[in-house]
């Protein structure tokens, strides 16, 4: 019987955890979940007090970086496929029991298409365009399931990326021809968009994933993140 592992990378996640958490109990069922496990990267703001009141949801600690919390999450999971969930993305209902409908179908990787928590009109066709099979549409808020043999085949998220590493896992699983999009929506938030502004995000997020393509490298990316979008 599959049995799904919710991992859910943490920092200083506050206003959205308890809500994802209520959500994802609510929308799922027992039966279908292994464990929901929060690995948190040294919040500073409560986020694990709101943790910790969950009687069913496991907390643990983790060096910061997404790509590190992430496989700690999954080295310490025991389900046999793994569900990597952004903070504030919110899946839909009966998310679980979709995802195992796809691994038994043999598709053993693959994600949701997405809808951003805004009306602005280019979010509302960046959302549209998820449901379509196409690498260029594909990104880590839209969630990630894989299944945990697969995962490991390989070797699961590269740590040496601060950030694009949900994207480095992508590549690798549109290389093996393991993907498929779940036409039901994610509820992802488009807060990043709405602090820096939505044409100076979606500008720098199309130069990162063109300079990956064209061979940047992990130290690169993150020079190019941290000028222009975290500074």
């Amino acid at each position: 019987m599959s049995k799904i592992s919710v991992v859910i990378p943490v920092l200083n996640e506050s206003q959205t955890i308890g809500s994802l958490l209520h959500h994802i109990i609510k929308n799922s069922t027992s039966q279908n979940i292994s464990e929901i496990i929060v690995v948190d990267g040294g919040s500073s703001d409560g986020t694990q007090n709101i943790i910790s009141s969950f009687n069913n949801v496991s907390l643990v600690s983790s060096k910061k970086g997404r790509a590190k919390q992430m496989n700690s999450g999954a080295n310490q999971s025991k389900g046999n496929i793994l569900y990597f969930l952004h903070a504030d993305a919110f899946p839909p209902k009966d998310f679980d029991q979709l995802i195992i409908n796809e691994v038994s179908k043999g598709n053993n990787a693959g994600c949701f298409r997405m809808q951003f928590d805004s009306n602005h009109w280019w979010l509302r066709l960046a959302s549209w365009l998820t449901q379509f099979s196409w690498r260029a549409c594909r990104g880590g808020d839209q969630s990630q399931f894989i299944t945990r043999v697969l995962f490991e085949d390989i070797g699961g998220y590269d740590e040496s990326y601060i950030i694009y590493e949900d994207n480095i896992l992508i590549n690798e699983l549109f290389a093996r021809k393991q993907y498929v999009v779940i036409n039901k929506k994610i509820r992802t938030s488009a807060r990043l968009y709405k602090k820096h502004g939505i044409w100076k995000i979606q500008y720098h997020f199309w130069t990162i994933y063109v300079k990956r393509w064209l061979g940047a490298t992990a130290d690169e990316i993150l020079a190019y993140y941290k000028k222009n979008i975290a500074s």
